[in-house]
């Protein structure tokens, strides 16, 4: 019985011989396992073959190039991240790099489209604005995103800083620009005469609230005093550049007027804020200008687009934290070395207390990400809130109606920028922070100013 439970096995495994063990399987002859080779070497040439064609194809074109760039950048950058291995700086800064450069080449090309099919009117204002194919300057802001500026406003830099003002420049903002299908542009023009009445011929309207100078330095405001008892540096973007409002009402401005009152010290801040700015620029400006001015204190401003897309950042917490906690650490770093008092000021908006506040986004991820001392770290938004309630109801009762938007900012033009009120209030909040840090750290005594050390745990 059990021989001929054997004798069907065996029979089995001769019609099937996959029934038989590895051991049993007979090897290929020696000439077949060199025709297997070849021909698995052949199948493997034949597909690098296809892929390098279809890729060159591609890259033919400049869009298709630009598609096989992005791609190439996406996997040397973030497919390690997926993997959960970091990236060096040096890859992130080259992707970067390369990411910029795209975008720059994509609004020449807009520009050029743009400029030949505009109406006169409007290609005569390009031309004196400095913002034509011929004279425009086109740079990266806004982490990787391009766009045109004036060059009789503002000089390239490839230091760190993409461009700068340029010193001693009087400007002007316009607004109701019409551009279809066009480049993105920031229209802050020369204020002349003929750039003015090209700018009315074109049907645009030259915000005259909005006229700003530069110093000697390129930075909006008076000249800087490199020997006042007490000098501050404010980094940011539009916000603190001062959009749409007047020299003196700038954040700067009214900082500076604040703590002189406060601490009875003669007082300077340079106010290097300007339009399009990110964490990278701030830290790249105060390197540049830091050890000249030699400031008691720094206030870096962030707002949400310095982490991402705006909304994005603000409704769903989406944005770019760890590369933006990689330069706000550069500028921490900085201030230590040299023990200079440094503060990190959240900008609010006025959508937080006008729709949906959602705080573990913005700015909640920007504290989690905060590598100071809570000391250093300061929200104005509950001050807004409380400000905006009691200009609302000054409004009720002085004109029998509340008015459209947040008297804080600047609505009534379409603009979410600090109107001069706002300005005021972001300054005596963040003030009033700063005045007892430097008294909190020994640089003014107590008799220079109205608070005292036991009100710090108040903030």
């Amino acid at each position: 019985m059990k021989s001929q439970r054997l004798g069907t096995k065996r029979a089995l495994e001769l019609f099937h011989p996959t029934a038989r063990s590895r051991r049993e399987v007979a090897r290929p002859l020696p000439f077949m396992e060199r025709a297997i080779k070849r021909d698995r070497i052949f199948k493997r040439i034949i597909t690098i073959a296809t892929f390098t064609a279809v890729v060159a194809t591609v890259a033919a074109v400049p869009a298709g190039r630009r598609s096989v760039l992005r791609s190439a950048s996406w996997v040397r950058t973030e497919f390690p991240r997926v993997l959960g291995v970091e990236p060096s700086r040096s890859r992130i800064e080259a992707d970067l790099a390369l990411k910029r450069e795209q975008s720059m080449e994509r609004t020449r090309f807009s520009l050029e489209k743009f400029y030949h099919g505009a109406p006169p009117a409007i290609r005569e204002l390009f031309d004196r604005s400095g913002m034509s194919p011929r004279n425009g300057l086109i740079r990266w802001g806004f982490g990787d995103q391009s766009f045109l500026i004036s060059s009789r406003v503002f000089d390239p830099d490839d230091a760190g800083r993409s461009y700068r003002l340029k010193p001693r420049v009087r400007s002007v903002w316009l607004r109701n620009i019409t551009i279809i299908d066009g480049p993105f542009g920031m229209f802050l023009v020369p204020d002349e005469p003929e750039t003015r009445e090209a700018a009315v011929a074109a049907g645009a309207i030259v915000d005259l609230r909005s006229i700003q100078t530069t110093n000697s330095w390129g930075f909006r405001g008076g000249e800087p005093e490199t020997h006042a008892e007490l000098r501050g540096i404010v980094l940011g973007d539009s916000f603190m550049l001062g959009m749409f409002v007047g020299d003196s009402d700038t954040p700067s401005v009214r900082l500076e007027r604040y703590l002189a009152q406060e601490t009875g010290k003669s007082t300077s801040i340079l106010n290097t804020g300007s339009i399009g700015y990110g964490p990278e620029q701030y830290f790249y400006t105060l390197k540049s200008v830091g050890d000249r001015f030699r400031p008691s204190f720094v206030v870096v401003s962030v707002c949400p687009n310095d982490f991402g897309e705006g909304f994005e950042v603000l409704s769903k917490g989406k944005g770019d934290w760890e590369g933006a906690k990689y330069w706000l650490d550069a500028i921490g770093q900085w201030c230590r070395s040299r023990r200079i008092l440094c503060v990190l000021a959240v900008v609010p908006c006025d959508v937080q207390f006008l729709s949906t506040r959602k705080d573990a986004f913005y700015p909640g991820l920007i504290s989690n990400h905060f590598s100071g001392s809570p000391l250093h770290y300061c929200d104005p938004l509950n001050e807004f809130i409380d400000e905006n309630i009691k200009l609302v109801q000054q409004a009720i009762d002085r004109d029998g109606r509340r008015p459209r938007s947040s008297p804080l900012y600047n609505m009534e033009i379409a603009d979410n920028h600090f109107s001069p009120l706002g300005c005021d209030l972001w300054a005596r909040t963040v003030g009033r922070r700063v005045a007892r840090l430097l008294a909190y750290n020994g640089i003014v005594s107590t008799r220079d100013r109205s608070t005292n050390h036991e009100q710090i745990g108040a903030d």
